[in-house]
């Protein structure tokens, strides 16, 4: 009986080790690779490249997870990325800052009708945000008129490719992201209420928290990070392109979440674990590439990932 019992700690020990800890060591691994094995990885160039291409991804896994930690998910975030690319154009006449206003605004707009459809029609969140996937993708090539425009704006391209004490803009507004992020969750009314939520929602309607207008903001936080991460996309590569910008990227947002160890259960998040497995995802794209393999092969590593975080994930809960 008691050799059973030890087992099982050990065994919990281990999968909640592989759950909280496990990002940083296959990012270590992966990092130790490319230094041995992949020629020039080491450079400044390099690593501001890895650092400048996952920052999209990261903003966008940050409203990721808080969503996940209200047992929820967005999957129309590569969606809301491609209207708010579809916007900038039509209204840069106005001015830089106007047409990015008017980008978020439209992230504003996606995540409402997202939380609404959870939080007062009852809808399942991968139901809600699966058809505003479809839907705004479509209105995104509306906008656009099915095709790319180029952008010629100074402030944009800053935004996309300067840097700041040498560095990237974008990483820094990740970080801001992120420190924003993490303060609120751990020190904020509305942290702990979306913690609650996911928890327990039934428990956190009954103790008397406004867990509708939760559920709600939550979306909508998540719709302003993914128009934001529209944004940037955009701005780096001078050119707007809705059918391309943020395609499948609820993909790695969602794998870099759950490898980050927030658990799709709900109740808990992890914003540097999230971060932490942006750049693992990141650094898998970008290793494929440099060993000269296909697309594909990126993919199906991060789909094995997420059933592996997820298994993890299970065995820990029943351990």
């Amino acid at each position: 009986m008691l050799d059973t019992l030890r087992r099982r700690r050990n065994r919990a020990d281990v999968l909640r080790f592989l759950q909280v800890g496990g990002v940083y060591v296959a990012t270590a691994l992966i990092l130790a690779f490319n230094l041995l094995f992949t020629p020039n990885f080491a450079t400044l160039a390099n690593l501001r490249l890895q650092l400048v291409q996952v920052a999209p991804v990261a903003i966008v896994a940050i409203g990721m997870a808080l969503v996940i930690a209200t047992e929820g998910i967005d999957l129309s975030v590569g969606s809301t990325m491609a209207i708010s690319a579809a916007l900038l154009p039509l209204y840069i006449g106005y001015g830089v800052w106007p047409a990015i206003a008017v980008a978020l605004l439209a992230g504003v707009a996606v995540g409402a009708v997202n939380g609404s459809l959870v939080a007062f029609a009852g809808m399942q969140p991968i139901i809600a945000t699966l058809g505003v996937l479809v839907a705004g993708r479509g209105l995104a090539l509306v906008f656009a008129n099915g095709r790319l425009t180029e952008l010629f704006d100074p402030t944009l391209d800053s935004l996309g490719n300067d840097s700041v004490l040498g560095v990237p803009i974008s990483v820094l507004l990740v970080l801001a992201v992120a420190v924003i992020a993490g303060v609120v969750v751990r020190r904020a009314a509305f942290g702990r209420q979306l913690l609650a939520v996911g928890g327990n929602r039934a428990a956190a309607s009954l103790a008397g928290l406004p867990v509708k207008r939760t559920l709600v903001a939550v979306y909508v936080v998540s719709g302003v990070l993914a128009a934001a991460a529209g944004v940037l996309s955009t701005a780096r590569q001078g050119a707007s392109d809705p059918s391309f910008v943020g395609l499948l990227i609820e993909l790695s947002a969602i794998t870099a979440v759950v490898v980050g160890g927030t658990p799709l259960s709900g109740g808990r998040v992890r914003i540097l674990g999230t971060l932490t497995g942006a750049l693992l995802m990141q650094l898998i794209t970008a290793t494929v590439i440099q060993q000269n393999l296909p697309d594909s092969t990126a993919r199906m590593i991060q789909a094995a990932i997420i059933v592996a975080a997820v298994y993890v994930q299970r065995g820990r809960s029943r351990a």
